[in-house]
């Protein structure tokens, strides 16, 4: 069996496709028997909350393009 290292340098030479396609599986094969059975019920209701909070006002909301201003603002700093 090949070690990690190994893998990791066959991998890295392959055209980008195929490196995006392995990094897939691989992503996925992580989530598989991992989820946990009560999270659906649970995303659920909190997007129900969320969804409560702005119908009746109690939270503010704002426009996309403020938010989309203060996140490439935050990556600019980073580089």
């Amino acid at each position: 069996m090949a070690t990690k290292d190994a893998l990791l340098s066959d991998a890295l030479r392959l055209p980008p496709e195929e490196r995006a396609e392995v990094a897939h599986k691989l992503l996925l094969s992580l989530e598989e028997g991992a989820e946990d059975p009560d999270a659906q019920s649970e995303w659920s209701a909190e997007l129900e909350r969320r969804a409560r909070d702005v119908l009746d006002r109690s939270v503010k909301t704002v426009p996309w393009e403020q938010v989309e201003e203060r996140i490439r603002a935050r990556l600019g700093q980073r580089r």
